[in-house]
């Protein structure tokens, strides 16, 4: 049925629409149909838009009144209202409700295949995939929606706050139990999702945020009982992920006060619980004022190369918050990299050893493993210390050409690890003693290098990394040229070539040779042509040259 959705017409979606008309709640809560809902819902969203855009459509193909999708959307919204408490903290009708509330506040809609997408469960997204369904061009968009919509979306926050409060005029009537009860639906796993994505679009028509202000006090002092659910949400997966979302969405003074009361004196300890109070950490050095980031930085960043053991992500999080302050302690950040990564005292040092995990790794294996996405994070990991700092670009050089050589070639046909030598390429910031002894090693392979999917990119990058060094340029040309059958007849290799010019280096060297000097002088247009001796130095060649003539003729007298 979802391919059905996914190719029928405009007119074909609407009479499908039409169908479903009475069965939208049961059709919601079921596991598959559910399904079927949310991509009748992404493309009608699409054809509200057009529809917007283009008011006036022909109708001589069907008889009847004509309907828009805007209309049939606002009818099918209404026969859902009865049932949104439900729908929030059901299984597969809370995803349902989630892209409807996407869709009603004109946010983008997310693919359905992607691994960080927020419209479906994991397995739903890796069973499409094995199906091979595909996502049309309706997905990963936002779409304008008329103001009914946002009519519609205040009507939904409102009567879910009503539903969940008894209906209570101001906060100062809704009970305690009342906040209790809806605190436990805000680390439930099913509603969690739906409740932080209320209190993120909520803000459009309500500047009260009443749905923060349910989770949530607002006074400047401490409350026991807010206490304990902070400390909660600090110790639970759920929780920390429900905190770590909302703190992204909400006011700047309703999580400075969070950030003060209940979290400003034991950051580090937050910091070390790698799977709870740890995201809610790199929350606040996202949203916090410069003095506030200032101050985690100054607590955290000494326990860095400790905190790096189980939480590779949280040093992403803080080289980008000191980047983001101006470089604020970074000389203290690279230090304690390097103190984990690097240490100057072990004899066995080596940052792919240590970041990558190079002899646990999938690198080499016989068995055609895929890279595995511990292996994706920690390499991504790399390839940031790497732009960070020039020292990790040479410390992580000096560890390849520790490596040997048969390890360093395996990691250019690395479905991942190649990403990483790829990535040392870099022409400017590698000195050239340095870029002569990777191309020794680079070189040799270079013909079966160009032939393979991850080695081509490689191989790519060689074209600039050769600029000024001629030599090595001509003999990576010249290998491929020597085996020109094998590199055109591979997809990969025949790019290679093209990005080579080898076609050029084949039918005019000399014109190559013209465009290797133009390189050279895009890439490095301070340098200097060799010049001539000083004069100086000419100078006191000629006097030497004059003193041992006088000598001579003195001894011949």
């Amino acid at each position: 049925m979802e391919r059905v959705i996914l190719e029928c017409d405009e007119t074909q979606l609407k009479d499908i629409f039409q169908s479903f008309n009475g069965v939208f709640f049961g059709l919601s809560c079921h596991k598959y149909a559910s399904h079927v809902l949310e991509t009748l819902f992404v493309r009608s969203a699409a054809l509200v838009e057009r529809e917007l855009l283009t008011p006036s459509f022909d109708n001589n193909e069907k008889e009847g009144p004509y309907v828009t999708m805007e209309n049939m959307f606002l009818f099918m919204l209404n026969e859902l209202k009865p049932h949104l408490k439900t729908m929030m903290n059901h299984q597969y009708a809370s995803h349902v409700l989630r892209l409807l509330i996407l869709i009603l506040s004109s946010k983008t809609l997310p693919n359905s295949t992607k691994a960080n997408s927020t419209l479906r469960s994991k397995k739903s997204k890796i069973a499409r995939k094995m199906i091979d369904i595909k996502d049309n061009d309706d997905f990963n968009k936002v779409y304008q929606t008329p103001e009914s919509f946002k009519s519609e979306l205040r009507d939904i926050i409102t009567t879910l706050y009503k539903g969940f409060t008894n209906g209570a005029e101001s906060r100062s009537d809704i009970s305690q139990s009342t906040i209790t009860k809806f605190r436990e639906y805000s680390v439930d796993k099913v509603a969690s999702p739906v409740i932080q994505l209320i209190i993120q679009v909520e803000g459009i028509f309500d500047r009260d945020r009443s749905f923060w202000r349910l989770v949530f006090n607002t006074a400047d002092e401490k409350d026991p009982k807010e206490e304990s659910f902070l400390e909660y949400l600090l110790s639970d997966p759920v929780g920390s992920h429900f905190l770590e979302n909302v703190i992204g969405s909400a006011r700047l003074k309703y999580v400075e006060r969070l950030y003060r009361l209940y979290m400003k004196d034991r950051i580090v300890k937050l910091a070390k619980r790698d799977t709870t109070g740890a995201f809610v950490v790199r929350a606040l050095l996202e949203h916090l004022k410069e003095k506030d980031v200032k101050q985690i930085l100054d607590a955290v960043v000494p326990e860095l190369s400790m905190l790096l053991n189980s939480n590779m992500d949280f040093g992403t999080a803080i080289i980008n918050a000191s980047n983001k302050q101006g470089g604020y302690l970074r000389d203290d950040v690279i230090a304690q990299l390097i103190q984990k990564y690097y240490p100057e005292k072990s004899d066995a040092k080596n940052i792919l050893e240590s970041c990558l995990l190079l002899s646990a790794s999938t690198l080499g294996n016989t068995r055609d493993d895929w890279p595995t996405a511990e292996e994706r994070r920690r390499s991504v990991f790399l390839e940031q210390l790497i732009d960070y700092d020039d020292k990790f670009l040479n410390i992580t050089i000096d560890s390849m050409l520790a490596l040997p050589e048969e390890r360093l070639i395996q990691m250019c046909y690395h479905g991942v690890f190649s990403h990483v030598v790829e990535h040392v390429l870099q022409t400017t910031r590698v000195d050239i003693i340095k870029r002569k002894m990777l191309l020794n090693i680079l070189s040799k392979e270079s013909v079966n290098l160009a032939c393979n999917v991850y080695g081509s990119h490689i191989m790519d990058k060689l074209w600039e990394f050769t600029a000024k060094l001629t030599l090595y340029k001509e003999r990576i040309a010249r290998a491929l040229v020597l085996e020109t059958e094998k590199v055109k007849n591979s997809i990969y290799g025949r790019q290679v070539w093209k990005n080579w010019k080898l076609e050029l280096y084949v039918r005019k060297m000399w014109d190559w040779k013209k465009l290797i000097k133009e390189q050279e002088f895009e890439i490095f247009p301070n340098s200097k042509p060799l010049q001539p001796k000083p004069e100086k130095h000419s100078r006191e060649r000629n006097n030497s040259k004059e003193g041992s003539a006088f000598k001579k003729q003195k001894h011949y007298r």
